[in-house]
């Protein structure tokens, strides 16, 4: 593994989303079968075309890692996103996490992926998601899969350690798997006390003040030199989204905590820092020669 160092004398952030409806994440696979996804209630549209608007009066470029089920079904979402300048990006067909599957179903699943993309967007896709960060050291074979079906990034290894994901021996930071041109870059993570901390989306953004979140991205920035990654999902703008019955509490408590919240520390994050898009700010052939 070859890492990279970034020498930007201001550090520009990536925003990303990663698109997939509220009853689509992997906490819900117990209790909503991928044979039901078409009989739920869809809002992963309406809650899009918000955050699109929200990205459009901040002006901010974001990279949106979109399931391909949810791209057969809302192509105009996804000519929206790409007409606006945004990056069209895979975060697989159907949210099944690479932990599941044999490298001969993953081939298979992220190449089927990128062709409806690309054929819907009328772009060329770049970057790769994993389902729930289900990349790390027991399936690193998936890098090669990715590079060999004409992905240049991934962005699936979360440097951390976690009850349902993790790899906190990774670095934390873009590194090259193989040596060659091929990236994969980590989700955010800041250094305290000799661990690797969660500080770049997702429940935690929603569970911690934001005060938190930025202190910690502003670390990353201003001391180590490095752009950050963040991400967040459709679901987290929407509090009025169904309740699913049933559920664990750890699950209820992750899922639905602060929901309510989201949208305002979202636009308040959008206005204290620099973002773009993943391949803009990160992805080149030779990250020395960005300007």
């Amino acid at each position: 593994m070859v890492t990279m160092q970034s020498e930007h004398p201001r550090p520009v952030n990536a925003m990303t989303v990663d698109v997939e409806d509220y009853f689509q994440v992997s906490a819900f696979e117990p209790y909503v079968s991928r044979e039901q996804w078409d009989s739920e209630e869809s809002r992963v549209e309406a809650n899009m075309h918000r955050i699109l608007d929200l990205f459009g009066e901040q002006q901010v470029r974001a990279t949106f890692f979109t399931l391909g089920w949810i791209a057969e079904r809302h192509p105009q979402l996804i000519r929206r996103l790409v007409d606006e300048g945004h990056e069209l990006a895979s975060h697989g067909w159907s949210h099944v996490r690479v932990t599941q599957q044999s490298p001969e179903d993953f081939r298979a699943d992220i190449s089927r992926t990128k062709a409806l993309l690309e054929d819907v967007g009328g772009v060329e896709v770049k970057g790769y998601r994993a389902a729930s960060y289900s990349i790390g050291a027991s399936n690193l074979w998936a890098l090669e899969e990715l590079q060999g079906a004409g992905y240049r990034y991934s962005s699936s290894i979360f440097p951390i350690q976690h009850d349902l994901y993790g790899m906190p021996e990774a670095p934390r930071f873009g590194f090259r798997p193989h040596g060659d041109e091929f990236m994969e870059f980590p989700v955010t993570t800041v250094r305290l006390g000799g661990r690797n901390l969660p500080c770049s989306g997702g429940g935690w953004f929603r569970l911690l003040p934001y005060v938190m979140t930025r202190w910690a991205l502003r670390r990353v920035n201003q001391q180590e030199g490095q752009g950050a990654i963040f991400y967040f999902h459709p679901w987290e703008i929407d509090p009025d989204q169904p309740r699913r019955d049933g559920l664990d509490g750890r699950t209820r408590f992750r899922h639905y905590l602060n929901l309510s919240r989201t949208e305002a520390r979202l636009t308040r994050l959008l206005q204290d820092f620099e973002w773009g898009r993943m391949d803009e700010v990160f992805y080149a052939p030779s990250q020395e020669q960005r300007p």
